[in-house]
């Protein structure tokens, strides 16, 4: 009789009920754990990622991306300097940055672990010619809120294999934007709006050692700073825009998930703190 009554019990009906409730009071949840300061830096990128793709012969075009591309890794550069001290901090920076300069030449010069592809005038001046100057600069913030969004209570290798897959995710949402735009070219093409498959498993393979290579240097311990994934999440936001203004409607969607997700474990971050 009690599991009879527990089944035909009306209460289960309204369960369905109350789920556009939740939905709505996270977002509102977001809305109010996520820093103003945060929101308009969002707000502007998507404003950027219009005049990229509307006007991208502007005037001053290269300068502003430069800019553009210096104010979006600030924010992490600064919390990462809060959260591991200036010493540990310019260590794991200057680390990501020859990294991702040997990488990249690596992958120009031999296609691998990417395929074969090289980056077009869109970045700017290339170091031998061959990598961007701004490399790090684009980079590093990725990583740096890749490994903050995924801390929690797991093992080590755990860690590292969440935030590998959190830069594949990443870069999901903005290889076909920035390839459309010429930062850098597959002269093969690829399945994914002109992006290899291989360029995928290059990032799984980089993307486990520049996360390794981060909390080594690092030697992370303490709860992230919330802030640290401020840079990934602002650049999630302009790849987004662009993906939506260039009709990609796949990046599109793993942009603005990812974008929200970004400000979901940001959100946790600031209440573990």
């Amino acid at each position: 009789m009690w599991n009879r009554r527990r089944i035909t019990d009306p209460n289960i009906y309204q369960r369905h009920l109350s789920r556009p409730y939740n939905i709505s009071r996270v977002f509102t949840q977001l809305r109010r754990t996520t820093p103003r300061l945060l929101i308009l830096a969002c707000a502007l990128s998507l404003v950027a990622a219009y005049f990229v793709i509307r006007y991208p012969d502007i005037q001053g075009a290269s300068v502003g991306s430069y800019v553009s591309t210096f104010l979006i890794a600030l924010p992490s550069a600064v919390a990462l300097f809060r959260y591991l001290g200036p010493r540990r901090a310019t260590l794991s920076l200057l680390a990501l940055s020859i990294f991702g300069y040997a990488i990249e030449t690596l992958g120009v010069a031999a296609g691998f672990p990417y395929g074969p592809f090289y980056y077009g005038d869109a970045l700017g001046p290339r170091l031998a010619g061959i990598v961007p100057y701004l490399l790090p600069l684009s980079y590093a913030p990725l990583v740096v809120g890749a490994v903050a969004a995924s801390w929690g209570p797991r093992l080590r290798l755990l860690h590292v294999l969440y935030a590998t897959l959190l830069l594949a995710w990443m870069d999901a949402a903005l290889d076909p934007g920035a390839a459309s735009l010429g930062f850098w070219v597959w002269p093969d093409g690829g399945v994914y709006y002109g992006v290899p498959l291989s360029n995928f498993a290059g990032w799984l393979l980089s993307g486990a050692l520049a996360t390794t290579l981060l909390l080594t240097t690092g030697r992370w311990s303490d709860t992230p700073r919330p802030a640290l994934l401020d840079s990934a999440t602002i650049a999630t936001s302009f790849w987004t825009g662009v993906a939506v203004l260039s009709g990609m409607a796949g990046p599109a969607l793993l942009g603005a998930t990812l974008f929200v997700y970004l400000l979901g474990r940001r959100s946790r971050l600031r209440a573990a703190r």
